[in-house]
């Protein structure tokens, strides 16, 4: 077992070597909680919950670390306007996020540390910095960090501290020693939320947060770390220089980050329009759809929003489902095992390569077919039974075939109900030998969106 993971700091694919295998430790940066989560956020949540489902299925022991940012900014901007505490708040969008996750099939984190949880531990690690020279305090309580103390700084995005310096714009805060220098520690503004320190009242910056998360719930060393793309700079690069200036040794390993989202191949963002939450498109789109889409593309890749891609991934996963439908499930033999095991677990280990992951699953699909063609329902069985598990590694493939053959959105003004008295209907009509109305009941039908299929275990349908 070679697992080859490309790190976004080295920019090329390397073995996969734990600090202390078979345990990986792996911190991905979570949600800011002042609103509902949208189709990007869930593009990583997917994306790092396939990551943990494969090292766990290749004998890793993970334990998976993913935050909540619940004190900020924009948290208290979004408290004020609303006219409630920031606790209040943000318990309302974890909530969501929550139930978000749930609907997409995501497993919940080992561990899910709230930064307003770990201020303790967040001051102790400012303290260390400013002891060691690498921070400073200012006259107005704020904590900041110096930049052009740590030599390394930009070895992740590859910005030179040179170039910054000479592209920052001129700084109207007088506190800060350097233009480049980044907040530790922010003093509270009236009615603000506050938590005490040896520099007054105050919050902790955004970036501290993580490093002082990571290291307590994780250790000062890491074997991946995890976000958006959006993140490598400046947050993932401050962490860098917090962590490792504090700790005097290498913050992580392995750096790993997903691609945006882009909606119609334009960023999204709410100034243009073309923000969508997670819950908006559960209205239009079933879970399992929206998380095959979300994985259809390579996770380092940018992925493009759109109803044709969604509309896409319905049909490839109908595909799929269409395979297993009337098929007993059967355990299957040692050697198909391990011919299709192998297969899927070439192309995972080969920094988890979700496409050609789908092309192996669609293979498989195939003899699963040729298989019911020929009658072969032993062989037939066996073949579903791995289309089944290797599907729920990637987390899909976990509904029963016929409940999801015939779910959807009905646009046909046609109940469940509807269908299945049409059905009763037909099958009278062929018992009394009246062709014709029968014929004109599946016609009817199949105009409406509605596929008959005569079995030999009886009549079923499913929506085309």
């Amino acid at each position: 077992m070679t697992v080859h993971i490309y790190n976004s700091q080295t920019k090329q694919k390397e073995v996969f070597k734990p600090i202390q295998a078979p345990h990986v430790g792996m911190y991905v940066c979570g949600i800011t909680v002042y609103d509902y989560c949208h189709i990007g956020h869930a593009r990583v949540m997917v994306c790092f919950d396939m990551i943990v489902r494969h090292l766990r299925s290749r004998g890793y022991d993970v334990k998976y670390v993913r935050n909540i940012t619940d004190i900020d900014d924009k948290i208290i901007q979004r408290a004020i306007e609303n006219g409630e505490s920031t606790q209040t708040l943000t318990e309302r969008f974890i909530k969501a996020m929550h139930e978000d996750e749930a609907a997409l099939n995501v497993l919940r984190p080992d561990v899910e540390p709230k930064a307003t949880e770990y201020i303790t531990q967040i001051t102790d690690m400012v303290q260390t910095l400013v002891d060691k020279g690498f921070a400073y305090a200012a006259a107005n309580g704020d904590v900041y960090f110096r930049v052009e103390k740590f030599a390394d700084y930009g070895k992740l995005s590859g910005k030179r501290i040179e170039e910054l310096q000479s592209g920052a714009r001129v700084d109207v805060n007088e506190q800060k020693e350097s233009p480049l220098d980044f907040v530790l520690w922010k003093a509270s503004k009236p009615d603000e939320p506050h938590w005490s320190s040896p520099w007054g009242e105050g919050r902790p910056g955004w970036h501290i947060e993580c490093s002082a998360m990571s290291k307590h719930t994780i250790g000062e060393h890491l074997d991946i770390h995890g976000g958006g793309h959006d993140l490598q700079f400046p947050h993932h690069e401050n962490e860098i220089a917090q962590s490792e200036c504090a700790h005097g040794h290498t913050y992580v390993n392995t750096w790993m980050h997903v691609g945006f989202v882009n909606v119609n191949n334009e960023k999204m963002s709410k100034s243009l329009g073309n923000f969508f939450t997670i819950r908006d498109v559960l209205k239009s789109y079933p879970a399992e759809v929206i998380r095959f889409f979300l994985l259809s593309s390579h996770y380092r890749n940018p992925l493009n929003y759109t109803t044709e891609n969604l509309d896409n991934a319905r049909a490839a996963l109908r595909r799929l489902y269409g395979a297993l439908d009337g098929v007993k499930l059967v355990t299957p033999a040692a050697n198909l095992v391990s011919q299709w095991t192998d297969a899927y677990n070439a192309v995972m280990d080969d920094d988890f390569n979700t496409p050609q992951a789908f092309a192996v699953l669609f293979d498989l699909a195939t003899e699963v077919n040729k298989a019911k063609a020929t009658k072969d329902q032993y062989l037939a069985g066996q073949l579903a039974q791995l289309l089944v598990s290797l599907g729920n590694q990637l987390g899909i493939l976990t509904s029963e075939p016929s409940a999801f053959l015939q779910g959807g959105i009905a646009t046909d003004g046609l109940s469940e109900a509807d269908i299945q008295a049409k059905i009763e209907a037909r099958l009278a009509a062929k018992k009394a030998k009246d062709f014709t109305q029968a014929d004109s009941i599946r016609n009817e039908l199949k105009s409406a969106g509605i596929e008959i299929l005569d079995t030999p275990q009886g009549t079923t349908w499913r929506r085309i």
